[in-house]
């Protein structure tokens, strides 16, 4: 064990960071937390049509949510654009870098436009089925802007800076552009349908059972090390959008919803990630009874942020945090947890989330409840923190002795 600890630390924990800190790698990782805004947006709304539900005289705010969350494919061409520009040191192409991947968005998802001037295209292709289409377009665009702004074109020409800027701009954006329409307009192909297409096989393996302990396990793993699950938010959040609006659009069909792999399913509900990532809520509530003055006060300081599922003070104070006795307890919620709640929804025990509230500081359970609409979830609710209760009781216990022995040869 201490020899798999010295990897974890001197190793292994390292070279995450290294990766994470790799401009392409946070640009991406800062793109997906940028447009959070507009995700939040458009739970705000759903969350304003549960009570709309009970009062129907409430006016209807639905656009709001189609212009913030439908509008997630676009906003990601632009923020991830802006993002490695920024992350690249490349100031001069930041703006224009994302604006252009704005317009080769729209070219990617196919638009048409008739004899009078009339353009249209499916609007859905806005919203999240073309996150993956931003992604790509935002990773393009920046791509050629990044190789171009090598070359230090007209360097040391004597023109002015303003038509140096201008040139250095506009060459790229030809290039980009030109590429982009020759491709979709002159040889028909359509980018979105071949993007979607290929990306479809992991969209629907997040939708199975191992991968839902995958996008669960895996953040928590990271975490554990001290690195941010944000890092792994690029790869988790458009599997979670498309999979809650597939789940939206099956309920206006009078269809059951049947994707069990969203934010709402693994945050909003409070069930994986009661407490935070890992379920930490029951190791805080065994803190504040702890023997151990270091313990106790940690506990205490914690358990506020802890009930709205908000966990860095516990993670980094207890710390759990390359703690080994805690590390593995964390391992083990990161299996169960989406175990459990896979087997419950897929049984029918449980609602599938078929609104979008992607709120995760609701205390559960009554986030769970509001989010299935289902009074068993205080059934489950209970069961599950049995189940983490009988995970971290054990480690707990070793690691306060430890603390109580630490904190009695310091006293004397």
């Amino acid at each position: 064990m201490e020899k798999f600890m010295n990897w974890l630390s001197l190793s292994f924990a390292p070279k995450m960071q290294n990766i994470a800190n790799w401009p392409w790698i946070a640009a991406l990782s800062s793109a997906m937390q940028k447009i959070i805004p507009f995700i939040l947006t458009g739970s705000v709304i759903f969350l304003y049509n549960v009570l709309r539900s009970y009062f129907e005289v409430l006016p209807d705010l639905g656009k709001i949510a189609d212009y913030s969350f439908g509008m997630l494919g676009l906003l990601t061409a632009f923020m991830l654009a802006h993002q490695v520009m920024e992350k690249l040191q490349r100031p001069a192409y930041q703006i224009n870098a994302g604006l252009t991947a704005v317009c080769v968005f729209i070219i990617f998802i196919n638009p048409s436009v008739d004899a009078n001037g009339i353009f249209s295209v499916e609007f859905s292709r806005f919203g999240p089925t073309g996150i993956m289409i931003g992604l790509i377009a935002g990773l393009f665009v920046s791509i050629i802007f990044n190789l171009f702004g090598k070359l230090n074109f007209l360097k040391d020409s004597n023109m002015p800076d303003f038509v140096v800027v201008w040139v250095n701009n506009i060459i790229p954006m030809t290039i980009i552009l030109g590429l982009s329409t020759l491709a979709t307009f002159r040889f028909g192909i359509d980018i979105f349908d071949i993007i979607i297409s290929l990306f479809s096989p992991i969209q629907s393996f997040g939708q199975t059972l191992p991968g839902l302990i995958l996008l669960v396990f895996i953040p928590t793993f990271l975490y554990t090390m001290g690195i941010s699950s944000w890092l792994w938010g690029a790869v988790a959040t458009p599997i979670y959008l498309a999979g809650i609006a597939a789940n939206i659009e099956a309920v206006k069909q009078g269809l059951p919803a049947m994707n069990i792999s969203t934010s709402e399913t693994v945050f909003t509900a409070g069930l994986i990630t009661m407490g935070g990532m890992g379920a930490t809520l029951v190791l805080n509530i065994l803190m504040l009874r702890s023997k151990s003055r270091d313990l106790s006060m940690v506990g205490r300081i914690s358990i506020v942020p802890s009930i709205f599922n908000i966990n860095e003070p516990i993670m980094f104070s207890a710390p759990v945090v390359m703690n080994p006795l805690l590390m593995l307890p964390m391992w083990i919620n990161g299996i169960t947890g989406p175990l459990i709640v896979w087997t419950v929804m897929r049984t029918g025990l449980l609602n599938i989330p078929d609104q979008m509230i992607q709120v995760g500081q609701i205390p559960a359970p009554f986030s769970t409840f509001m989010i299935t609409q289902d009074w068993r979830s205080f059934i489950v609710y209970v069961v599950m923190f049995a189940v983490y209760f009988i995970t971290w009781y054990p480690f707990f216990k070793v690691f306060e002795r430890q603390k109580v022995e630490l904190e009695r040869e310091a006293a004397n």
